[in-house]
């Protein structure tokens, strides 16, 4: 009888295991607090940053402050740091590879693993694509390969800041007479390897009609609303991620 009355009392299971409750108390700040620590990590980091470019050392001096005059004017962007001084930005990862599963099947994963026959043995490495963005009309696509995980999601990040972009937002469907940025502003179209992807404007309140994958892009640039039709190997999230990165850059035609 005592050892049921001590599992089903609340007090004496409190008392019983105070270590495992304060390790608990101390994990659920840690949790909390994490966006505040990236947040203090992002501006180390650009309080050490020393600049090798013109275009670095005007944004660290402050004489340039707009990423759209730097886009504009035909400058290269050549260090992640300038884009992550001018925009407040937020990255997801593609999910572009695939685990093992039983029976052939599997659960998509962030990681793309391939191997290299050498006479030492299977060399593995691993592939990551992410996306950045303000959700304000600026969206960048990236892919890094390392051979840990931690170091090509790394590489990811950096090479989609560096292809940093700016596309237009409009409001272009017939139903909708806003004259809010939710949408395309036209239909456009993108391709790469056999996918052909079509984004075309939708009125509020639609959401994202498209992939999972897809709609990771469009959210980061700051489209709410959109239909879209997509044909070819599809699967290939790769070449789909990049159709529609493409589509969104034909997005600036009405200049």
């Amino acid at each position: 009888m005592a050892e049921k009355e001590t599992r089903n009392n609340p007090k004496v299971l409190v008392e019983a295991v105070p270590e495992e409750l304060a390790k608990v108390a101390d994990v659920v700040p840690i949790l909390k607090g994490r966006g505040a620590r990236d947040a203090d990590n992002r501006d180390a980091r650009l309080a050490a940053w020393v600049p090798k470019t013109a275009v670095g050392r005007a944004v660290k001096q402050g004489t340039l402050k707009d990423v759209d005059e730097i886009l504009s004017g035909g400058r290269r962007i050549l260090e992640p740091e300038i884009v992550e001084s001018l925009l407040p930005l937020e990255h997801e990862l593609i999910e572009i590879g695939q685990a093992k599963g039983k029976f052939g099947g599997g659960k998509r994963r962030a990681w793309r693993t391939t191997q290299r026959k050498t006479m030492e043995g299977n060399v593995v490495s691993f592939s990551a694509m992410a996306v950045v963005g303000d959700k304000n009309g600026h969206v960048g696509v990236g892919m890094g390969k390392g051979k840990e995980t931690l170091p090509a999601r790394e590489k990811a990040q950096r090479y989609a800041k560096l292809s940093i972009q700016k596309i237009e937002r409009g409001c272009g469907h017939f139903d909708c007479s806003c004259s809010e940025p939710h949408s395309v502003p036209f239909i456009v179209e993108g391709k790469c390897g056999s996918v052909r992807i079509k984004l075309m404007p939708a009125p509020q309140g639609t959401g994202l009609v498209v992939g999972d994958e897809i709609k990771k892009i469009l959210r980061l640039a700051g489209i709410r609303d959109a239909y879209g039709v997509t044909r070819g190997q599809t699967r290939t999230t790769f070449n789909a991620v990049k159709a529609c990165f493409e589509a969104l850059l034909k997005t600036r035609r009405s200049k």
